[in-house]
Formats: C-alpha cells, sequence, structure tokens
C-alpha cells in the first residue's frame, strides 16, 4: 500500500498489494489516466503512455494536432471542453454557458482516510491502514476548485474515489452534472455485469457484451431501487469466478445512481459512475462545498470470486460499524406472514413462546403495532401503541418475550405518512409534494420530506420515545414506495432539483443520530426487500432484508446475485410457510433451511402451525445454524455452480484459516436417469485433509478442489433437493 508522486514523469502512482493504478499530468494541466491493473514494480510510466493524431472531426488543444482531449484518457472529464465523451461533471454559470476549464492546481498524500461530509463512506480506524492523495484543480474564470480523493487501504486491492467542489469564487455556480468517479480503458474487449431485477426479483446477474455506444443502468425511484443495484463490474471475456480479470465499481449511496460505459469510436471505453444527473442539480454560493459519494474500484486478476471477497471483506469490515460489524447475529423470527395486521398481545405471547421452544432467539414485531394500523391505508406516521392490541404496551409485549428467553425487536418505516395519520391532518406540508398537483399515493403513502430539517428532528425524537420505551434489541427499517411528487415547500424554486439528494442526505442524518443513541440495538434495513440494498445503507445498518421473495427456489438467483458485492452477514434469509405466499411453490422444509442458512438465518411463519416432525426439523436447523454461523456470517465466500447457468447451484465458507468448511448443494428440479454428478470445491489448503462429517471420508484439500464431491444417490428423486456438508480439517 503506497502513493507516491514521480517528478520525472509527473505520475500519481498507487499500489495496493496486487495492483497499480496511475495517472499523470499532461502539459502541467491536464490529468490523464495512465494504467489500472495488476501489480507493476517499478513502472516505466513513460512508456505506456500513447498518443496519436486524431481525425479533424477531434477538437485540438493548445494548437497541437497531435494532442486532443477528445482522445486522452482522462481522469475526470469535463463537458464541452474539446473532450465530446461522458463527462464526469457540468457546471452552469451565471451568465448560462456551461464551460469549465480545469487546471492542475497541486497534491497532498495524507496519512489514513478523510471522512465525507454528510456521506457514509469507508473508514480507516488507523492513519497507518490508509493513504491519501488528494490532487487540486482550479477553473480560474470561475474560482471553483475541484480535489479529487483517492484513497488505498491495507489489506485490500482496492481505489476509494469521491470528488469534492468547492466555490471560491464571487458568483453563484449550479452544479449540473457531478459524478464520483470516471475512468478510460484503452479497449472495450469487456464483459459487462450488472445486477437487475424487480420487486421479488432483486439482484439477478446480468452479463453482456460492451458494445459501440453507451450501455448503462441507472435508478430515477429515488432510491437505489430494486430494478437495479449501484454496482457495475467489467471483465475479461474468459473470466468466471477463478480466473480472468475483474474491475468492479460499487458506488456507496442510496438515492438515483448512474453506472455508465460509454465506447467510443476510438474503441475504448469511458466508465463512469455516481448521482443520476437526471433531475439534478445543485446551487453553490461563494464559500459553498459539495461531495460526491464514494465510488468503491476493485480489482482482481484471479476472478470474479476473488473480486467479490476483497468486496465483502472491506464493507464487512471497515463499511459496516458499531457492535454489529462482527457479532454473530440472532436466529430471528418475524410475525408478519404468521399473523400480517391480525395480531394481538396473546397471539405473539404465543408466537414467542413456540419459537422459543424451537431454539428461536428473538422475536421482531412487524408492521400494525401503532396508531389504528389494521392494514396498509392508515397511521404511517403515528408513532404510538395501539392498545386496543398491545394493552402492556411494547414494553409489557417485550418483558413477556424476555421471559421467554428471546429478546425483542419493531419495525418502523419512518420515512412515511398515510394521509389517514394524525401526524398528516397536523402537518400536510411535511410530505413531498408539489403545489397544486395531486398527491400521488403509493401503497396509499406519501413519503415524508426528509430534506427538512424540522421532519428529520420530529422523526429523531417520536424514534428514540419508542425505542427509549422497552427493552428493543432489533430495528426493521422499511421503506416501502418509489419516490414521485419531488418537491420541497422549504425549498426555494431555484434549488427544487436538489430535493431528491437532500433527501437521502437527510435519511443519513436521521439513520446516523439514531444508530448512534441506541448502539445496543441491531438495526437491519428493508424496502419492500430489497429495494435499497447498497453500501449506503450498510454503514448504519449491518444487515438487509434480501427480498420479499422468500421462496427457496428463487432466493438461490437473489442471494447468489446479492453475493457479487455484498457480503452474505449483510443478507438476511428466512424460511417461510408453503405454499410461498410470493410464488405458491411447494418447496421441502429441509429444501427452505438449507437456503436460507446461506445468510442471517430466520423464520417467516407460524411456528404454532408447524407439525410435530416439522418442529424437529426446525430445532435440527436452528442448532446446525448456531455451529456454523460464525463460519456462514464471517467466512469466505466462494461460488461453485450457478443458479443463472443451470439446474444446479452450489457455493460454500471457509474459515480464514482453512480449517473449516460448509458447502451447500441445491438441485431444482429432478431429470429421470440423469447422469451421476459431482461438483468442485474451492479455497481449501491443498496441504491439508478434511474429514466429511457424518461420514468415514478423509479428503485431501487437492482432491476436493480438483476432483470435487460427488452428490449423493439420495438426491436424485424429487424436486427442490438439498444437502449440506461439513468439512474439518485433521
Amino acid at each position: 500500500m503506497s502513493i507516491q508522486f514521480e517528478e520525472k514523469t509527473s505520475s500519481f502512482i498507487l499500489q495496493t498489494e496486487k495492483s497499480t493504478y496511475i495517472m499523470q499530468i499532461q502539459r502541467q494541466k491536464f490529468l490523464s489516466h495512465v494504467y489500472w491493473g495488476g501489480k507493476i514494480l517499478n513502472p516505466n510510466v513513460e512508456a505506456m503512455v500513447k498518443a496519436a493524431g486524431r481525425a479533424s472531426f477531434s477538437a485540438t488543444t493548445d494548437g497541437d494536432s497531435q494532442f486532443s482531449l477528445d482522445a486522452m484518457p482522462n481522469e475526470y472529464p469535463a463537458y464541452g471542453n474539446s473532450d465530446l465523451r461522458m463527462p464526469a461533471y457540468q457546471v452552469q454559470l451565471e451568465n448560462g454557458s456551461r464551460i469549465t476549464d480545469f487546471a492542475y492546481e497541486g497534491y497532498e498524500i495524507v496519512k489514513g482516510k478523510p471522512a465525507l461530509k454528510g456521506l457514509p463512506s469507508v473508514y480507516a480506524e488507523s492513519g497507518e491502514e490508509a493513504v491519501t492523495l488528494l490532487i487540486t484543480l482550479k477553473d480560474a474564470l470561475t474560482g471553483l476548485k475541484l480535489i479529487l480523493s483517492y484513497t488505498v487501504m491495507k489489506g485490500f486491492d482496492a481505489i476509494l474515489r469521491s470528488a469534492h467542489f468547492l466555490n471560491e469564487g464571487k458568483k453563484s455556480l449550479k452544479l449540473l452534472r457531478a459524478l464520483s468517479m470516471s475512468m478510460d480503458f484503452d479497449s472495450y474487449d469487456f464483459d459487462m455485469i450488472t445486477l437487475s431485477g424487480s420487486w421479488a426479483r432483486e439482484r439477478h446477474e446480468v452479463r453482456r457484451a460492451l458494445v459501440n455506444g453507451t450501455q448503462s443502468i441507472e435508478s430515477r425511484r429515488g432510491a437505489s431501487g430494486h430494478s437495479e443495484n449501484p454496482f457495475m463490474a467489467l471483465v475479461s471475456k474468459n473470466a468466471g469466478e477463478d480466473r480472468g480479470e475483474a474491475y468492479g465499481f460499487s458506488l456507496i449511496y442510496s438515492g438515483n445512481f448512474l453506472a455508465s460505459v460509454e465506447v467510443d469510436q476510438y474503441k475504448t471505453a469511458r466508465v463512469a459512475m455516481g448521482i443520476n444527473p437526471f433531475d439534478f442539480s445543485w446551487t453553490l454560493e461563494p464559500g459553498e462545498e459539495f461531495y460526491t459519494p464514494e465510488a468503491v474500484m476493485v480489482y482482481s486478476n484471479a476472478g470474479i470470486g476473488e473480486m467479490s471477497r476483497t468486496y465483502h471483506r472491506l464493507y464487512r469490515s471497515r463499511l459496516a460499524r458499531g457492535k454489529y460489524k462482527y457479532a454473530e447475529r440472532p436466529v430471528v423470527i418475524n410475525n408478519w406472514e404468521a399473523t400480517y395486521f391480525d395480531f394481538n398481545e396473546e397471539k405473539l405471547r404465543e408466537l414467542a413462546k413456540e419459537a422459543a421452544a424451537l431454539g428461536i432467539e428473538l422475536l421482531v414485531l412487524d408492521d400494525g403495532w401503532f396508531g389504528k394500523r389494521n392494514s396498509d391505508t392508515s397511521s404511517l406516521g403515528d408513532w404510538f401503541v395501539n392498545e386496543e392490541k398491545l394493552p402492556g404496551g411494547l414494553k409489557g409485549l417485550a418483558d413477556a418475550v424476555k421471559e421467554e428467553g428471546m429478546k425483542f425487536g419493531l419495525w418502523f418505516e419512518p420515512e412515511m405518512v398515510s394521509p389517514d395519520s394524525r401526524l398528516y391532518e397536523a402537518h400536510p406540508d411535511w410530505c413531498l409534494h408539489v403545489p397544486d398537483r395531486f398527491r400521488n399515493l403509493g401503497r396509499n403513502q406519501l413519503i415524508l420530506d426528509f430534506s427538512r430539517e424540522d421532519v428529520q428532528e420530529a422523526i429523531i425524537t417520536m424514534l428514540s420515545d419508542i425505542l427509549g420505551s422497552a427493552d428493543i434489541s432489533y430495528v426493521k427499517w422499511d421503506m416501502n414506495r418509489n419516490i414521485t411528487d419531488i418537491g420541497s415547500e422549504l425549498l426555494p424554486a431555484d434549488r427544487q432539483m436538489e430535493t431528491a439528494h437532500r433527501y437521502i442526505l437527510g435519511v443519513y442524518r436521521v439513520m446516523e443520530e439514531i444508530t448512534a443513541k441506541f448502539p445496543q440495538v441491531l438495526f437491519e434495513s428493508c424496502s419492500g426487500g430489497g429495494g435499497r440494498f447498497d453500501p449506503g445503507i450498510l454503514y448504519y445498518m449491518p444487515q438487509n432484508w434480501t427480498s420479499d421473495d422468500t421462496d427457496a427456489v428463487e432466493r438461490l438467483k437473489i442471494q447468489y446475485g446479492t453475493s457479487l458485492v455484498y457480503p452474505v452477514s449483510a443478507m438476511t434469509a428466512h424460511v417461510s410457510a408453503v405454499p410461498n405466499h410470493q410464488t405458491g411453490r411447494v418447496t421441502s422444509l429441509e429444501f427452505r433451511g438449507d437456503v436460507a442458512m446461506a445468510g442471517n438465518f430466520g423464520y417467516e411463519l407460524d411456528a404454532a402451525k408447524l407439525s410435530g416432525e416439522e418442529k424437529e426439523t426446525v430445532k435440527a436447523q436452528i442448532s446446525a445454524y448456531k455451529r456454523l454461523r460464525k463460519l456462514i456470517q464471517y467466512g469466505d465466500f466462494y461460488r461453485l455452480l450457478s443458479p443463472f447457468e443451470g439446474n444446479h447451484t452450489a457455493w460454500m465458507f471457509v474459515s480464514e484459516d482453512k480449517k473449516e468448511a460448509v458447502v451447500f448443494f441445491y438441485r431444482v428440479l429432478n431429470t429421470p436417469n440423469d447422469a451421476l454428478y459431482r461438483f468442485s470445491l474451492a479455497g481449501l489448503s491443498e496441504e491439508l485433509v478434511y474429514e466429511l462429517e457424518g461420514t468415514d471420508s478423509v479428503l485431501s484439500g487437492s482432491q476436493l478442489m480438483n476432483y470435487g464431491l460427488n452428490v449423493p444417490a439420495e438426491l436424485t428423486w424429487g424436486d427442490f433437493r438439498s444437502k449440506m456438508f461439513i468439512l474439518k480439517a485433521k
């Protein structure tokens, strides 16, 4: 891990353990990109820089026909200043022009990693584990200063990037576009991997070849969204889990985003990522500043799997914070699919009693405990207990759950308000809305205007009162609709396009205050399942309800895709009743358990309705998970067989010392008279030998990784079959 400036070539050389990143100042003014890839010792930068004259349609710079910004690999390109490709930023001056001309001014290399004001980001626990390069550029005409930040972290093949705009001029400026990163590759011979889907079908892996033109993913929904996730990777054509090059790009942001690749006329590829410029602007008065969210760029020359494990380790250890960063997560039962809105204290006490007898450790009370909430048509915003349902209040219920030897958790949806609520009656101006326009409902609710400080303060007070009223160990923080009617009553007309970003900043501020005030609470984020499953939220809440779809077959794809960038410790996965409430599918309890065990394990059903045999199965599942959960939640994760490529799925978890592993194999549909099947493992030590628990087999790591495991004959009958294999080194 190091950053150095080479004066001879005016180059910045950033070194991680296995990768190198190089930039160069050209003509004492322009910051160009030179290289990002496998580690180069003592790089000869002059031999790496390419330049050539281009067609007359490419504007030249400084009157030199051999130099054009439209052909130069640009590190943070401007709009309108002869680079005609996709810009990283665009600024509007008071006279309406949108041209800037940033020139290199200087640099600083500092120990550690500065925080981003008002935004979540990766952090360093000491000045010795990170080093940060700050490159300053300035537009002489406007006085606008731009500081580009690059951090390398000890032990991670990652580059952390953000941009900081500071108006040091005398006139107002308006940012129309302010992305977090841009970078030019000198070829486009890559496949692009994204995570796409919908509600109940989140984060499916999509792989496609780059082609000429622009290919992108984005959200305009006010949150990162179910449809696309703020992540993309460019991988070599031959890249698989354990081979080939992978370049990952992940944005620590929870609002509207853009991730884009432009392949230009010269067959180069420009990657850019950041806040979506759609419906965005930000006014910078003299002396004001703007920080972009952080982009996390990860390089691997050992396949997609190694890229993923870098993200997993980084996000587990230097993005997530607080008591639960490394803590083993409890086995949970949530009452939602067991009762929906139809519950009372007696029914919940019975559920807790049944769950405790099975070994479950925490009961979560979901929607319907507040106001007059008996359906989704009322009471959001009225965060006080419905004493008709809970005559003993939350404290009485929490104490009763505690008497069963369990902890108690609670569901909130703090960002929403129902038109049928006391809060809305008192403050109809507190929701996002546009004057004289119809207020669109989603799930019978409106969105509170978290860009307003008075709304933020009110929500902080309400949540603090509830969380301080009982022994609450867990909070599920939900957000159940896309954001429409983007407008804030307190912002002036020329700042209305700041509303969406200010909303997210407000959400971050409330989350920061509440999680800091209640550090003993395990917070889980949710947004109709996975509608806001992004790194920004993980900074405040170390786990996320992965999807509202609890069908085990669908969860194979959802959890597999999610693992491309997010650690298993961030994924909550529950066993639900059958027929499944989202798909109607009927799968075995064993299959559902084996899928859900590959995450933060729990149940989403009425334990009282289980048969005696099912209860014994659940007890065995919980006992096995408790024994393995540290390995599952914090071990190294290896994807073995993809549900996007066939009928089989397999993945495994390996301890840091490689002495213990657990492997899950799943087959969806049976094929009559099928071939005998084996699959190879990964991540083990070739030198060690492993006992296969429950058998007499002793197998070397090299055999397990090269030959693999035979699928037992017992799995050749019936649909939806699974098997867990436990390996321990002798």
